[in-house]
């Protein structure tokens, strides 16, 4: 089974693999959040895309969504992508992406940490709908659901994001990106709710092949918000760096 179905002119029917941890009839921003990357990789062009930002203006209930997209800005050098994502007419996210041309010279990053063997620690135990846990395989290079605090964990999709597609490799980052603040919790489940209400994603580089490394952290503020940061990585080396804002309350 999918994330999505496609049927047609923008529409997709979400499944109960999206289900997140709060709420069973709501879905994890995650494959929202590829579904909006996969229409701005629709949008054809050279330029490749530098940074995406997602706002969650509420929770997205499992059902029809409704994807556009417009170029906001054109350039031949930059240009700004729109999107939103509606259900019954109602926004519940909206994205903006730049693309730029190609960058002419490169720098050098670090390697990422090896892959673990196999899949040694099973997903959380938040309820059997939190379908997207289980359509994503984990494995733990640092930390692991139950361990608070930084975590690194290696990524694959299970599930195709859009039936009878294959994810890009940037969709299998997004999928993931809002991830951040659930590995690396420093807080009970059981007991505060810390919800990311935008989810922003600089991508230094086009990612390659299934596996997303996720290497992340997050900080609380009394008084304030939690920010919740990120490094994804590819086989190779660094792609990306998200950050999340984190609303946080008691349960």
């Amino acid at each position: 089974m999918s994330f999505y179905v496609d049927v047609g002119d923008g529409r997709f029917q979400a499944t109960e693999r999206t289900s997140g941890p709060w709420d069973p009839k709501h879905q994890h921003a995650g494959p929202p959040s590829a579904l909006l990357m996969r229409a701005f990789e629709l949008e054809p062009s050279e330029l490749v895309i530098a940074r995406i930002t997602i706002e969650i203006l509420g929770p997205v209930p499992i059902g029809e969504l409704v994807v556009s997209t417009a170029v906001e800005r054109p350039g031949r050098s930059v240009d700004l992508l729109a999107g939103t994502l509606a259900v019954d007419g109602r926004e519940v996210m909206r994205a903006r992406a730049w693309r730029v041309r190609p960058a002419p010279v490169s720098t050098e990053e670090l390697a990422p940490p090896e892959l673990p063997a196999e899949e040694s620690v099973p997903p959380p135990v938040l309820g059997e709908t939190f379908g997207y846990a289980h359509s994503i395989e984990w494995r733990w290079a640092r930390g692991e659901w139950q361990e608070q605090g930084p975590a690194t964990v290696w990524t694959r999709m299970k599930t195709p994001l859009v039936e009878g597609e294959e994810p890009s490799p940037r969709q299998r980052v997004m999928a993931v990106a809002d991830s951040a603040s659930g590995v690396s919790s420093v807080l009970d489940w059981g007991r505060y709710l810390f919800v990311n209400t935008e989810l922003t994603v600089h991508f230094l580089r086009a990612p390659a092949g299934e596996w997303v490394l996720l290497d992340a952290a997050t900080q609380i503020a009394e008084g304030g918000a939690g920010i919740a940061s990120s490094v994804l990585s590819d086989r190779t080396g660094p792609v990306a760096r998200g950050a999340q804002a984190l609303f946080v309350a008691p349960r």
